[in-house]
């Protein structure tokens, strides 16, 4: 985790290239978008948009925004978190959960830093890095024909693995003995340690 660590201080560092980090779930894959966000020194914000958490005609609405009148409710214009990340960082979780139609219109943002609202004409110019997460092979994706081809090398700039507990398994107890710490000084605990039989059985469990 220190090699993980070092690694992500240095993308951070790189400038805006985009980052394609892959990891199970639970693996901490949005904690290492932040770090990379924020060691980098931007002058936007972090924001992040779960592409499995909305509908496909809204997630479009979400990411680029829209005009008045572009669909019904839409009563008045509504800046997208691509706007909203100007100069930050856009962190696009469950990225091969992107409906392919959408996938095309990010791919042109990737290419030419710019965008039009949903009923929008206007070019709408922005800079910022780009940071995917996925718990799936996208390489199979694209086999398979669900993940754009073209849209997977643009993202995979600069690909990171974030490895499973049961990868560094050495890291059981000192997670252990942490949650034990922290839980005893929000809940005015008492425990004191964890009997090497519970240890061993934390060890051999499959993260």
């Amino acid at each position: 985790m220190h090699h993980l660590l070092e690694s992500v201080k240095k993308i951070a560092q790189s400038g805006s290239s985009t980052v394609l980090i892959r990891g199970e779930t639970g693996t901490g894959k949005e904690l290492i978008a932040r770090m990379i966000h924020y060691w980098g020194n931007p002058q936007g914000a972090f924001v992040d948009v779960n592409c499995a958490g909305f509908p496909e005609n809204l997630l479009e609405s979400e990411l680029m925004g829209h005009e008045a009148g572009a669909f019904t409710d839409a009563r008045k214009s509504k800046r997208g978190l691509l706007e909203l990340a100007d100069r930050g960082t856009l962190f696009l979780d469950e990225i091969a959960e992107m409906p392919m139609n959408l996938q095309s219109k990010l791919l042109r943002v990737l290419e030419h830093k710019t965008f039009r609202r949903v009923g929008g004409t206007s070019e709408i110019k922005v800079q910022m890095r780009f940071v995917a997460a996925t718990n799936k092979d996208l390489h199979q994706e694209v086999e398979t024909g669900t993940f754009r081809e073209d849209l997977y090398y643009r993202l995979t700039v600069i690909p990171v693995h974030v490895p499973a507990l049961r990868e560094r398994p050495e890291d059981i107890t000192l997670l252990a003995n942490y949650f034990l710490e922290r839980f005893n000084r929000e809940l005015s605990g008492k425990v004191t340690s964890i009997c090497p039989k519970a240890m061993e059985l934390l060890g051999n469990y499959r993260w």
